[in-house]
C-alpha cells in the first residue's frame, strides 16, 4: 500500500494541556500519537479499543483504530508550540505509552515516527497541508487531497538529501 499523508495536530481534548506541547514531546521522543488516557494501561490494541470506546465513545475508538492502521512509511505533519510545521514518517506499530510524561500531555497512543531534524519552512509546506491545518480541529486525519502524499514525499526527499 502506498504511503498517505496525515494531519496529526497531537492536541489533547483536555483543555489544560497547552497547544503544541504534545507535538514537542512527540518530536523529542520520535513518536506520533493521539490522546485518550486509560487506567489501567491496555496490554493490546484490542484492549485499548474496547477501553477507549467505553471511556470516550465510539468515534474516539474509531479514530484510534485508523491511527493504528495507518501504513508504515506514511507521512505525518504536525505543528509545535511555535506553530512551525514538522514532517515525519510512521515507522512503528501502535503501543500505549504509560509514562508520566506521555500522560501529562495526553499523548499515550503512539507509534514510532522518524521526524525531520528541523521544521519545514512555511513556503515548502504543500498547500494541501496548509489547508488541512487551517480547518482547525484536534483530530488525527488523512489529508485527502490527491497531491498531499506526493508533495510530502518531495519535501521529504529534498530535506533528507541536504
Amino acid at each position: 500500500m502506498e504511503p498517505l499523508a496525515f494531519r496529526a495536530p497531537m492536541r489533547s481534548r483536555d483543555d489544560d494541556v497547552p497547544r503544541g506541547v504534545a507535538a514537542d514531546r512527540a518530536i523529542e521522543h520520535a513518536v506520533c500519537g493521539i490522546g485518550a488516557r486509560l487506567e489501567p494501561p491496555p496490554a493490546s490494541l484490542r484492549e485499548a479499543l474496547t477501553a477507549v470506546d467505553a471511556a470516550y465513545g465510539e468515534r474516539t475508538a474509531r479514530r484510534l483504530e485508523r491511527f493504528a492502521a495507518a501504513t508504515r512509511g506514511s507521512f505525518v505533519w504536525t505543528r509545535d508550540t511555535s506553530e512551525s510545521f514538522w514532517l515525519g514518517r510512521l515507522s512503528g506499530a501502535w503501543r500505549y505509552d504509560s509514562s508520566a510524561g506521555a500522560a501529562a500531555v495526553d499523548l499515550v497512543h503512539v507509534r514510532s515516527c522518524e521526524w525531520m531534524p528541523s521544521p519545514i519552512p512555511d513556503h515548502e509546506v504543500p498547500p494541501s497541508v496548509h489547508r488541512a491545518f487551517a480547518r482547525g480541529g484536534r483530530n488525527w486525519q488523512q489529508i485527502r487531497a490527491a497531491d498531499a502524499a506526493p508533495a510530502s514525499a518531495r519535501v521529504w526527499s529534498r530535506e533528507t538529501s541536504r
